[in-house]
């Protein structure tokens, strides 16, 4: 059989190895001139490794994902730490007991935070948008602090218009723990994720990549008898209900040399660094910008020089990358009518964050990819 691919990110690359190996023809089309897609990362001109398109933070709690990855590279360890800046100072987060203890201004225990906690929480048994999640787990004072100002520059919607789920996946912890996941293996691929995806190419017999290549125009002249779309499903049907919506970045890089850097430990807590983690969250709608990344922190590079990313939501316009799928009552009716649509599409399978329009993560498009072609595999034998 002969397989068009649209979009060479995880997805994509995955499905057409799983397919490739099992004696299909394969010809994966990217409109970008790079592969990876969104998680495709770089040395930039300070010969720092920086994540192109917002921080990648792999982690999984399933082994047959980690170990069909794990054939392709080799791994660097790392918990991600991040802190969130408001008020004046940098604080733990996600929320735990070191948070409390910045909050109050002296020593605590868990005791002491879980009693907090319970005098602060709302009763909302059922909690039916992120805004009653967090009220009932930690109250309005926390919520206040780091939640909803943050919350409403990422999506430009009020907590309380978005799925429970997006200010819920945000672990809150009565001890010490400060990693930013929960998930049993963190760690980034060792040479990048653009040499992961590389590497499993390589390992795709059979295969072709085409890149700077539209979608419109790879139908219409790759010959191919089955389609694997990656890609906006609105997008695929011409936006004939009109665009879903969808949240899009803006990054501003800043490199600093070593010269640059000194003295800026009092504010890192060690030399050759920025800021003191590999992310900062800025909730105050005082700033423009969501978040700065430095990513060295979680790479394990040993370079002098560093990278910050500052990172500014907006609303997605046709000319711009679609991110994020708006978690929302709203997105998701207006989602359903492609999926009526893709569900009675012949010959397509339809797989990632953006065919799907549900907020995955890397881990999740995998099993998605090597379930659908393996599906897929037991169809055209």
């Amino acid at each position: 059989m002969n397989i068009l691919v649209i979009g060479s990110g995880f997805s994509g690359i995955v499905a057409a190895h799983q397919l490739s190996n099992a004696g299909h023809s394969c010809t994966i089309v990217d409109r970008r001139p790079h592969l990876a897609g969104n998680a495709h990362d770089s040395y930039d001109k300070a010969g720092v490794l920086i994540h192109n398109y917002g921080p990648h933070y792999f982690r999984t709690n399933s082994q047959r994902i980690l170990d069909y990855l794990s054939k392709f590279t080799a791994w660097n360890p790392v918990d991600y730490t991040i802190k969130s800046f408001t008020e004046g100072k940098f604080w733990p987060f996600p929320i735990n007991l070191n948070t409390f203890e910045v909050l109050i201004g002296k020593p605590a225990t868990t005791g002491d935070f879980e009693q907090y906690l319970a005098a602060n929480r709302l009763d909302i048994p059922n909690p039916k948008n992120s805004e009653e999640v967090i009220l009932s787990q930690v109250g309005s004072r926390l919520y206040e602090l780091f939640f909803e100002g943050y919350t409403l520059k990422q999506w430009k919607r009020h907590p309380r218009d978005l799925d429970p789920s997006v200010c819920g996946r945000i672990p809150i912890r009565t001890n010490r723990d400060d990693r930013y996941l929960s998930e049993t293996f963190q760690a980034l691929p060792k040479e990048g994720y653009t040499r992961l995806l590389e590497n499993i190419l390589a390992d795709s017999p059979n295969t072709t990549l085409r890149l700077n290549t539209d979608f419109t125009e790879a139908r219409a002249r790759v010959p191919h008898d089955h389609l694997v779309y990656t890609g906006a499903i609105d997008e695929y049907f011409g936006r004939c209900f009109g665009p879903l919506p969808y949240r899009s970045l803006r990054f501003e890089h800043e490199s600093f040399s070593r010269e640059q850097l000194v003295g800026r430990e009092t504010i890192s807590g060690k030399p050759g660094f920025w800021q003191p983690a590999m992310q900062v969250n800025y909730p105050s709608a005082d700033t423009p910008y969501t978040r700065i990344v430095e990513i060295k922190h979680a790479t394990g590079q040993k370079i002098d020089a560093t990278t910050i990313v500052r990172e500014y939501p907006s609303d997605w316009t046709s000319s711009e990358e679609p991110y994020y799928p708006v978690p929302a009552a709203d997105a998701t009716a207006a989602y359903q009518k492609y999926a009526a649509l893709a569900a009675g599409e012949k010959n397509t399978t339809f797989i990632g964050r953006l065919a799907t329009y549900r907020y995955y993560n890397m881990d999740q498009v995998t099993g998605m990819a090597l379930a659908a072609s393996q599906k897929l595999i037991r169809i055209f034998s």
